[in-house]
């Protein structure tokens, strides 16, 4: 059950109209941009790039997006009365430009504007022609007036005028600034409206309204917007309904997609023809046209980001990219340089947000803060991207990043990418590179390198491991294509310790990833150039342990995640580690999870990674039967007051290779005072711990997981003296608690409020509405009563705001503690 307020369907429906007289003439012919044959304008086969402007066709009346086109509609007559831009922003090809066309028509006949101009920026665009078009559909003649007068005379014609201004597909804000002075600032209630598939720019020109973000069509919305171009409003035959949705659905919610494709199938009404077409989307049409519009953002996109781009599209169709790997993967290949090694994660976060900024790159989830946590291609995209790399042979000049090109700079890299028919050609000829017909073809061994004065270097392919799961075979494989940098084989369970045979060829990998039965540093620390290390562990024996030797040999090491490291400190390993100063990892940011173990005094190896930042820690204390009625021993806990961590998970156990609850030391850990992100699990929660936490005065995240309270306690967790300055995550999974108490002081600047499998609480706190910041409370399998408790929180700031800015969302999966309704929606999400 939904009650989102999000808007409604975003349907896109055409229908002619006739008799309608254009209200402008017109100079020379149009040529129209690639989102405008949406409206039908011209055939497929005459679309051509626009640097021209001119008012949108009304030859055809746009009927759809309706409820976007109303959300619009409602920014452009109501908000403040002073100048303010409306932005639509989406990928190439979504409908920016027919929502606008829609928008920009719908006040033909509703006189709220004085005047208003469509004029289409587009990438190349001549300013002097951009403001006599404006000018020209202001005042409907430009007879009489000089070029260096026209801005001049446009500020004057608008001057105490409500105006309309659409400004159709600006590539830069630099387009803005040159317009602006033009446009006066009185408070008429005028509007911009703009239209862009970079995020980036609008955000530059925001005055107050934010931007609008189109999404895709959804499958039923695809057959709507197919059926009645290919069939101008009658309804589609039986016999050919399959294959009409078959192709609908495989066209992925891009109108823009749907339009061409429609105007193929339209002529050759054969169910055969249409599944060939929905099977295979790459008709002459669809290349010479919706690959068009990709690749004129393509071609606009910096050298870096070019390789960033391309390198996604190797990996699967509708792959789901983690972003914390993706941005490794790119740092390894080199795509990004830095000459402060500092900022190489900052760096490739600002390439991700470039991509996405400019509607290349989708974002399928955020995290709680903002940031991009998962993304990927669309597949129009991702089609081009393939297409682009075979047409260059799979080869690129790399050129790496480097915001001061003075400071070690590198020379470009020539790289081949480990493809599909490579990989075969490879195995056919016994790995050998000099016998393979595609190398041989591009003559690259030989005058192909040479004329570019480098070697042939090789970017692995993400689906390697899928081609032979025989180990021999990849040792082969990975010896005669040693200088790749990436290997991921986390998809193949290695068995034994035969694997690290594989590792002694491909001395240059930055990147490695492998799932295993045995690992040891050693067999890995002669990759000198290692920047992340990623284990899948699954040891024989739940006690294994490995020593950490070799692990200090890798000094570029940057992240280490292995799923459960547990060190094994021999007395050679101490003695090393304590006594020379050399053992210290300076490029190391994360490193987790690792056991340490209370008992044998692990030692605290974390002060050798002077620039940590993310640590994951499972500490083992020592076990003390739960009957134990003496005094616990004590024991001093791990040191981390001092460390630059900005993330920290922290749990405990009292058993060695269990996840149990620990017995109590946890509110002797002082944790870092930097840092911004906190996990606690597995513990008894102390009013020690929680003033511990409230002295954090940086801590914006918060997850407390399977958190218990001592008897004294009876179950209540009492945070009314405690203030949490800066926190503006709390997430709550697990906590055995009755009841809380909170002042209106304890987060007075929280935004999202999270609570799991709390099956024992009754309510939350109602000061809770008296927090302003507060935009969400999700619940899951909580009682009845905390839900009833989020509405009223709800309700009450309704009432004192007079706005809806707090979401409830209710999701229930099990059956939770004490709930007695019988009308419990199981498996099913509710938004408030």
């Amino acid at each position: 059950m939904s009650f989102n307020r999000e808007g409604g369907k975003n349907k896109f429906l055409y229908r002619n109209t006739r008799g309608i007289k254009k209200k402008s003439s017109r100079r020379g012919t149009k040529l129209i941009d690639m989102e405008s044959i949406q409206g039908g304008e011209i055939s497929l086969a005459h679309a051509t790039a626009s640097t021209q402007h001119s008012l949108p066709s009304m030859e055809e009346e746009v009927v759809g997006f309706e409820d976007d086109a109303k959300n619009i509609i409602q920014q452009l007559t109501g908000g403040t009365k002073e100048l303010d831009i409306i932005s639509i922003v989406g990928m190439p090809g979504l409908g920016k430009t027919t929502l606008a066309r829609k928008v920009f028509n719908h006040f033909i006949d509703i006189r709220h504007f004085d005047v208003r101009a469509w004029c289409s920026i587009s990438k190349e665009y001549s300013s002097r022609k951009v403001f006599s078009e404006i000018l020209k559909q202001v005042v409907g003649s430009m007879n009489g007036i000089r070029d260096e007068d026209i801005p001049h005379e446009l500020r004057k014609s608008l001057m105490r005028k409500r105006y309309l201004i659409v400004l159709d597909d600006i590539w830069e804000a630099k387009a803005w600034e040159e317009l602006r002075l033009s446009f006066p600032h009185g408070e008429d209630g005028s509007r911009v409206v703009v239209t862009t598939r970079d995020e980036q720019v609008v955000r530059q020109l925001k005055l107050h309204s934010n931007p609008y973000f189109l999404r895709f069509l959804t499958e039923d919305e695809s057959w709507e917007l197919l059926e009645k171009k290919v069939f101008q409003g009658e309804i589609c035959p039986q016999k050919l309904l399959k294959a009409g949705l078959r192709v609908a659905k495989n066209c992925k919610g891009l109108p823009l997609v749907i339009v061409l494709i429609a105007g193929i199938i339209s002529k050759k009404r054969q169910a055969s023809l249409w599944f060939k077409v929905a099977n295979d989307l790459r008709s002459h049409a669809l290349e010479d046209q919706s690959m068009k519009i990709i690749e004129s953002s393509y071609d606009y996109l910096e050298d870096h980001l070019k390789a960033c781009l391309l390198y996604m599209g190797l990996f699967p169709e509708d792959y789901n990219f983690p972003v914390s790997i993706l941005l490794k993967l790119w740092i390894a290949e080199n795509f990004v340089q830095n000459s402060d090694t500092d900022n190489l994660e900052e760096a490739s976060t600002n390439f991700l947000n470039d991509l996405a900024s400019k509607s290349l790159v989708m974002v399928s989830k955020r995290r709680d803060n903002g940031e991009i946590k998962y993304c990927t291609l669309h597949d129009v995209v991702r089609e081009f991207c393939w297409r682009k790399l075979a047409k260059e042979k799979f080869m690129q000049l790399i050129i790496p990043y480097n915001p001061d090109q003075s400071l070690g700079a590198s020379e470009p890299r020539l790289c081949m990418y480990v493809h599909d028919d490579l990989a075969k050609q490879l195995v056919e000829h016994a790995y050998s590179l000099d016998k393979i017909p595609l190398l041989a073809e591009l003559n690259v061994v030989g005058s192909f390198a040479q004329c570019h004065g480098r070697s042939l270097e090789f970017i692995a392919h993400p689906k390697l491991y899928k081609w032979n799961r025989n180990l021999t075979t990849h040792v082969r494989l990975l010896d005669c294509i040693r200088h790749i940098r990436v290997l991921d084989l986390l998809n193949i369970y290695l068995e034994g310790r035969f694997w690290a045979r594989a590792m002694e060829a491909v001395t240059h990998l930055r990147f490695l990833a492998i799932h295993t039965q045995e690992f040891r540093f050693q067999w890995v620390d002669h990759l000198l150039d290692l920047q992340t290390l990623r284990v899948g562990w699954q040891p024989i024996s739940l006690s294994s342990r490995i020593s950490p030797a070799g692990l200090w040999k890798m000094q570029k090491l940057r992240h280490v995640d292995i799923k459960e490291i547990k060190f094994a400190w021999e007395d050679n390993d101490r003695a090393i580690f304590e006594e020379c100063s050399l053992t210290v990892l300076p490029n190391l940011k994360s490193f987790g999870r690792c056991r340490i173990y209370l008992a044998d005094m692990t030692p605290e190896f974390w002060w050798r990674f002077p620039n940590i930042e993310q640590l994951k820690l499972l500490i083992v204390e020592p076990y003390v039967p739960r009957y134990h009625k003496f005094p616990i021993p004590e024991i001093d806990m791990p040191n981390l007051e001092d460390l630059p961590l900005q993330s920290l998970e922290v749990g405990f156990s009292d058993k060695p290779e269990s996840h149990d609850f620990g017995i109590g030391r946890g509110s002797c850990l002082v944790f870092p005072s930097n840092l911004k992100d906190l996990s606690i699990h597995s513990i008894f929660l102390t009013e020690k711990v929680v003033s511990n936490i409230a002295r954090l005065l940086n801590l914006e995240r918060l997850k407390l997981r399977r958190i218990l309270f001592k008897d004294e306690n009876m179950g209540c967790w009492d945070v009314g003296d405690y203030k949490f300055p800066a926190l503006k995550y709390l997430n709550l999974r697990g906590v055995d608690m009755n009841e809380w108490r909170s002042s209106e002081a304890s987060f007075p600047v929280l935004e999202k409020l999270v609570i799991r499998r709390c099956e024992k609480l009754q309510e939350i706190p109602s000061s809770f509405a008296d927090i302003q910041t507060l935009k969400l409370i999700r619940l899951r399998d909580c009682m009845k009563s905390v839900e009833d408790s989020a509405l009223n929180i709800k309700k009450e700031v309704e009432d004192i705001t007079g706005c809806d800015s707090l979401q409830v969302q209710l999701d229930f999966k099990y059956m939770p503690y004490g709930r007695k309704d019988h009308d419990l929606r199981i498996f099913k999400n509710s938004v408030f």
